[in-house]
């Protein structure tokens, strides 16, 4: 028997081209599935293979003009420039703060919703408002609040005497970070109270009502029994949090202009410098990094809680 008849025998290519019939319907799957295939192609693949290109390009303002080739000269530039390396720990004490922050106002929520109680279904739908508004409304509706001459949240903070400063929260960038992070926080916890307020409901009555019975308080039942079975649903609030603040560019555009994440750093040297490839440098850059934080997450808490 040849390599070439041993090889066909093993993938079973010879059961297919003697059988008609399989051949059919393998082709007819083949094309049912193309047009899904081209789509993510066009939508998704080209768009991240001309983001590479342009990543190791110079493009001049000139559209008629084609990139120029430069290698590696614009990640070069990126690592040694103090401004990337500065934006990148923004966007990571952003993205770390308004993950916690939003996944444990969510779980407090979660739990305070977990009862019977007049009115309950309206109240979880009064819960969402802050992730269904639109974000240009709430932007603007928490920059007067923080309004230094007119702001309610200012104003409160100077009677109780914390705040004395003449400038804005949201004017200087050490008290415009924390304000962005509690803004997203505050945006983004609806998501995770859903997760949790229906992961909260599968969990059986019984294993309460047996922990009672064996003198259980409250501390040790969330302890023992509520937070294990909500690890997997905690682990995808993280895992999907991380991944969507990492990229956030309109909360904190929107917001302040005191605050330089990855994103608005890219926006910038792409749009108003335009350095597109140094824009794009700086987008594959953040790819890369969520990619190895999603395998070092799977990894870490396993594929079946994620």
């Amino acid at each position: 028997m040849s390599v070439g008849t041993r090889l066909a025998s093993a993938v079973g290519a010879d059961r297919y081209l003697e059988n008609p019939v399989e051949r059919r319907e393998a082709l007819l799957g083949y094309l049912l599935i193309l047009p899904a295939v081209l789509l993510i192609a066009a939508v998704i693949l080209y768009p991240i293979a001309y983001n590479i290109y342009l990543s190791f390009t110079t493009v001049p303002l000139n559209p008629a003009v084609p990139p120029e080739w430069v290698g590696f000269e614009n990640y070069q530039q990126l690592l040694g420039s103090p401004r990337f390396w500065g934006a990148f720990q923004t966007t990571l004490v952003f993205t770390v703060g308004s993950t916690i922050l939003s996944t444990i106002v969510g779980l407090g929520v979660a739990m305070l919703f977990d009862r019977s109680f007049r009115g309950r279904r309206l109240a979880r739908g009064l819960v969402l408002l802050p992730h269904v508004t639109p974000i240009i409304a709430v932007a603007f509706v928490w920059q007067f609040m923080l309004s230094p001459l007119w702001g309610t949240i200012p104003n409160l903070l100077a009677d109780w005497g914390i705040y004395t400063s003449q400038v804005g929260l949201l004017e200087r960038s050490s008290t415009a970070l924390p304000v962005v992070v509690v803004f997203s926080a505050w945006r983004n916890f609806p998501f995770a109270f859903l997760l949790f307020v229906a992961r909260l409901g599968a969990i059986p009555n019984s294993m309460y009502e047996a922990a009672k019975i064996d003198g259980a308080g409250a501390v040790a039942q969330f302890k023992d029994i509520t937070l294990p079975e909500l690890k997997g649903t905690i682990a995808i609030v993280v895992l999907l949090r991380f991944i969507w603040e990492f990229n956030t560019f309109a909360q904190v555009w929107l917001l302040t202009r005191q605050v330089l994440t990855l994103p608005i750093f890219a926006y910038q040297s792409a749009f108003a410098n335009f350095e597109q490839g140094l824009g794009a440098a700086i987008s594959l850059l953040l790819f890369i990094i969520q990619i190895m934080f999603v395998i070092g997450f799977v990894k870490l808490f396993g594929e079946e809680k994620v």
